[in-house]
């Protein structure tokens, strides 16, 4: 590794239109905050994803947003991680959690994947799960709703009307990881965004 080995900063979801709005997309939506703050475009369509390459918070950046669907986002990942020579420990990955309440970011140097589908197929194509992530909590489904249902529904207003500081917040965190570290970022950042009246 040299001083010019960029981070990964992988964001998962659905490709299309269709699913932009959804739960399950909140990862897409991270990733699309960042690459406004970081002044990085993703326009570039690498290993299947959609990709941009720059700098933020003092180091080289790839963002990338899988475009292969959810359960097969290890193809990417993989594929972009040995194409730029990356190590796992400059890895982090974004994606959405049922366990968490909405709002509540988690993020892990390793662990499990709680059966996340996206994440099953990174740690699968890997061999590990050895590799950062970042959860953004969504929120367990109303009642008897099947949680399969659940992931691919929008976001109601109320919630919509909380996921720019969501969003930005899991920004800050991407921040301090790059700029200090996971345990450092985990310290600051591991908890509720919203206000609990």
């Amino acid at each position: 590794m040299t001083e010019n080995t960029p981070y990964l900063i992988a964001g998962l979801g659905n490709p299309g239109p269709a699913y932009r709005q959804n739960r399950h997309n909140v990862g897409f939506m991270v990733v699309d905050t960042l690459s406004e703050t970081a002044g990085i475009a993703l326009q570039r369509v690498e290993f299947r994803a959609l990709v941009g390459k720059g700098e933020f918070a003092g180091e080289k950046l790839v963002i990338a947003k899988p475009q292969t669907y959810m359960n097969d986002s290890g193809q990417a990942v993989a594929a972009l991680l040995h194409f730029y020579k990356i190590p796992l420990e400059r890895l982090l990955v974004v994606h959405d959690d049922l366990d968490l309440p909405f709002g509540t970011l988690r993020l892990r140097p390793s662990g499990g994947t709680g059966g996340q589908l996206g994440m099953e197929s990174i740690a699968s194509r890997l061999a590990t799960r050895d590799f950062s992530r970042l959860r953004v909590g969504i929120g367990r489904p109303p009642g008897h709703m099947d949680p399969r249902d659940y992931v691919l529904h929008d976001f109601d207003p109320p919630e919509q009307e909380l996921l720019p500081e969501v969003r930005g917040t899991a920004v800050d965190a991407i921040r301090r990881f790059i700029h200090e570290g996971i345990e450092k970022a985990m310290n600051d950042f591991n908890g509720s965004v919203i206000d609990e009246d």
